[in-house]
C-alpha cells in the first residue's frame, strides 16, 4: 500500500523542521559511536573498579572482545508494574553470559506512581520526574564501559525520561525490556461507578477501599488504557521493543522467554558484531509520525503530547502540535479501551493487540514500514507474534482479523473515522483535547465560566451546591512553572457527575488531566500558562467560554480588552514533599507545547 498523503506530508514537514537539529545530532552521535566504549583506553585502575563485584564475568570483561550490557532499571517494589524487575538484573546476567556476553546494572533511576501521588502534594514532583530519570540514566552510562543498554521501566514518566537518556546516549544501541500488564481484576468501568458514587456521597469510603483494591490487585501495569500502557504501545510501534513485548503479563514462561531474546538481541546488535543498531538509527523522524499514529489510532494517552516532543527534541527531531493534529485527522480509531471503552489491555492484547493494529495501519498506508528497529529492518516485523517454544520466543505471523470487534477494528471500519486528539487554539491560547471517550454532542461546548487556582476548591464548590447550570471550569496556574503541572485526575468523578446530572460541562486548565481522561471535554495543556500572563489570567466568573472540539477553537466570546491578568499566591508551592529541591526546575522549565523540558 503506498504511503498516506498526509503521513507523507506531516513526515516531510517535521524532516525540513528538524533537519538543523538533526543533523547535528547524528553528526555528535557518529563521532561517539566512532570511539566507542572507552575499555581497552581506561587505565587498569579504572577497569578494576569497573569489574571488581563481576565474580565469573571478571576475565570475560577484562579482555575487552565480548559485548557488555548496561541495565538501567526502574525497579521498586511499590510500583506494581515496576515491581517484576526485581528478578531481570539475575535474569538478564544469565542470559548474556550464556550467550557469550555480560551484563551490569548501570544504575537505578526514581520512578513514583502517579496512583499513589493523584491529588497529593507529591503530583508536583511528577512531571519533573522525567527530566530527573533522564539525568539519572545519564549518571549510570557515564561510565562508558557498555557496548548496548536495557532500559527497564514502564509507567508515566520513566519511560518517556529513560528515551530521553536513550537518545541522548544514542551511540549504542539500546533496547526497551517491558514488564507487561497485571491480570484483569474488577473491571474499570465498575471501579469509576463506584467512585462516581463516592463523589456523590451515595457510598461511603469501605466501598471505594474494596473497588480499588479490587481494580490494582497484582503485580504489572494497571490495566486500564493510561500513559503507562500508551508508553508500551509507543516502544513498540517506534521499533524500541521486541515484537509482540508490550502486553504479555508478569510471571509468566512467554514474558521470562522475551527478557532473555532482548538480552541476546542486545548483545547481537552492538558495534561489535555485524547487526550494529544505535538507538540514533531507531529514533528518526519516521519512528516518530509511527508513534503519533500508533497514539491516535488507539486513544492514547494526553499526557504523551507533552512527553512525545521533549523524547524527539532529544534525537533532534522538532515536532509540533499541528502535527499531532493533522495524523489525528488521516488516522481511525480502531481501539475501544478503557477509558475509551469498557475492555482492559488484556482484552485488546486477546483481541489482536498491536501486531494486528500494526498490520492494519501498514496496509492503509498509515504507518512507514521502511524503518530501523531494535529487531530488525522494517516494521513488518512487528506484525509477528511470539510463541513460546521449549522455553524459547518463536515468532508467527499475527491475526488476520480481529477476535473480539467490540475491542479492535480493522482500519477499514473503525470506531470512528478521525483519532483520539484535537489540537485547540484560539484567543485563550494553544491546548489538546482528548476526544475519544467524549461523546460528539458534548464536542462543542458554550457555557459561562468558573475560575478557580487549584482542584480542591472545584470540589469544594461541588460540595456546597454551587455547579447548578452548564458551565465551563477554568482551574488555571496549574503549568509547569507555577506548581510542576500535576495532573487533575482528582476532578474526573466530579465532572462526571455534574455531566450526569444533564449538564454541560467542560474544563480549561493550564495543567494535565489523567492519561485516563475520559468522558468529560477537557481542553488541557493550555498555554502560555497563566503563571507566564497567558490569556487564562484574564477570566473571571461569568465570561462565556466556547469550546469546540470539532472546529478546533478555545475562545472568549466575552472581550478581555484592557483586563489585568490575574496573579496567584504561589509561595506556598516551593516546600514540603521534596519541592524544596525542584525550584530549578520550575524557574527553567519551557512551554507545554514544546514538550515541557527542563533537561532538552
Amino acid at each position: 500500500m503506498s504511503l498516506h498523503p498526509t503521513i507523507r506530508a506531516v513526515t516531510d514537514r517535521i524532516i525540513e523542521r528538524s533537519a538543523p537539529t538533526r543533523s547535528a545530532y547524528l553528526d555528535r552521535m557518529a563521532a561517539a559511536a566512532s570511539e566507542g566504549p572507552k575499555r581497552k583506553a581506561m587505565s587498569c585502575s579504572n577497569l578494576a573498579h569497573a569489574y571488581a563485584a563481576s565474580g565469573a564475568d571478571k576475565d570475560r570483561l577484562a579482555g575487552h572482545v565480548t559485548p557488555n550490557i548496561g541495565i538501567v532499571t526502574a525497579y521498586n517494589d511499590m510500583l506494581s508494574a515496576h515491581q517484576p524487575f526485581e528478578r531481570y538484573p539475575d535474569l538478564i546476567r544469565a542470559a548474556a553470559r550464556a550467550a557469550g556476553g555480560t551484563a551490569q546494572v548501570a544504575g537505578g533511576v526514581p520512578a513514583m506512581c502517579d496512583g499513589v501521588t493523584q491529588g497529593q502534594t507529591g503530583m508536583e514532583l511528577s512531571l519533573f520526574s522525567r527530566d530527573v530519570i533522564a539525568l539519572a540514566a545519564g549518571v549510570g552510562l557515564s561510565h562508558n564501559v557498555f557496548d548496548s543498554a536495557l532500559y527497564l521501566g514502564v509507567c508515566d514518566k520513566i519511560v518517556p525520561g529513560l528515551v530521553i537518556a536513550a537518545a541522548t546516549f544514542g551511540y549504542i544501541p539500546g533496547l526497551f525490556i517491558p514488564a507487561g500488564p497485571m491480570i484483569s481484576g474488577l473491571a474499570n468501568d465498575e471501579k469509576a461507578k463506584v467512585r462516581q458514587q463516592f463523589a456523590a456521597g451515595e457510598v461511603g469510603r469501605d466501598a471505594l477501599m474494596a473497588a480499588e483494591m479490587a481494580a490494582y490487585h497484582g503485580p504489572g501495569t494497571c490495566t486500564f488504557y493510561g500513559t503507562a500502557n500508551t508508553n508500551q504501545m509507543l516502544m513498540e510501534v517506534m521499533g524500541l521493543h521486541l515484537p509482540g513485548a508490550s502486553f504479555v503479563n508478569p510471571g509468566t514462561e512467554l514474558r521470562d522467554a522475551l527478557t532473555v531474546a532482548g538480552t541476546e538481541r542486545a548483545l547481537q546488535i552492538t558495534a561489535l558484531g555485524n547487526d550494529f543498531r544505535p538507538v540514533s538509527a531507531v529514533l528518526d523522524e519516521k519512528a516518530f509520525v509511527n508513534g503519533i499514529v500508533g497514539l491516535m489510532a488507539t486513544g492514547g494517552s494526553t499526557n504523551l503530547v507533552i512527553h512525545l516532543p521533549a523524547m524527539a527534541k532529544a534525537a533532534g527531531v522538532i515536532l509540533d502540535l499541528e502535527d499531532f493534529a493533522d495524523l489525528s485527522a488521516a488516522t481511525p480509531l480502531m481501539a475501544k479501551i478503557y477509558p475509551n471503552g469498557l475492555a482492559d489491555v488484556n482484552h485488546f492484547h486477546a483481541a489482536g493487540g498491536l501486531a494486528y493494529l500494526i498490520a492494519q495501519l501498514l496496509d492503509a498506508g498509515l504507518m512507514h514500514e521502511d524503518v530501523t528497529t531494535v529487531a530488525g529492518d522494517g516494521l513488518a516485523l512487528y506484525t509477528r507474534e511470539p510463541k513460546l517454544d521449549a522455553g524459547r520466543v518463536r515468532y508467527e505471523d499475527g491475526p488476520e482479523k480481529s477476535h473480539n470487534d467490540k475491542v479492535l477494528r480493522p482500519a477499514t471500519d473503525p470506531f470512528q473515522p478521525t483519532g483520539g486528539l484535537a489540537q485547540l487554539d484560539g484567543n485563550l491560547g494553544r491546548g489538546v483535547i482528548k476526544v475519544s471517550a467524549v461523546a460528539p454532542e458534548r464536542h462543542v461546548i458554550e457555557a459561562p465560566v468558573r475560575v478557580f487556582h487549584d482542584q480542591a476548591a472545584v470540589r469544594e464548590a461541588f460540595k456546597a451546591g454551587e455547579f447548578t447550570g452548564d458551565v465551563v471550569i477554568v482551574v488555571r496556574f496549574q503549568g509547569p512553572k507555577s506548581n510542576g503541572m500535576p495532573e487533575l485526575h482528582g476532578l474526573t468523578p466530579t465532572l462526571a457527575v455534574l455531566q450526569d446530572r444533564g449538564l454541560k460541562v467542560a474544563l480549561v486548565t493550564d495543567g494535565r488531566m489523567s492519561g485516563a481522561s475520559g468522558k468529560v471535554p477537557a481542553a488541557i495543556h493550555v498555554c502560555p500558562e497563566a503563571a507566564d500572563g497567558g490569556p487564562l489570567s484574564l477570566l473571571r466568573d461569568g465570561d462565556l467560554v466556547r469550546l469546540d472540539a470539532t472546529a478546533g477553537r478555545l475562545e472568549c466570546l466575552t472581550d478581555l480588552t484592557g483586563r489585568t491578568p490575574a496573579e496567584a499566591d504561589l509561595t506556598g508551592n516551593g516546600n514540603g514533599v521534596g519541592r524544596e529541591l525542584f525550584a530549578l526546575f520550575r524557574q527553567n522549565v519551557g512551554l507545554a507545547a514544546e514538550g515541557a523540558g527542563v533537561v532538552v
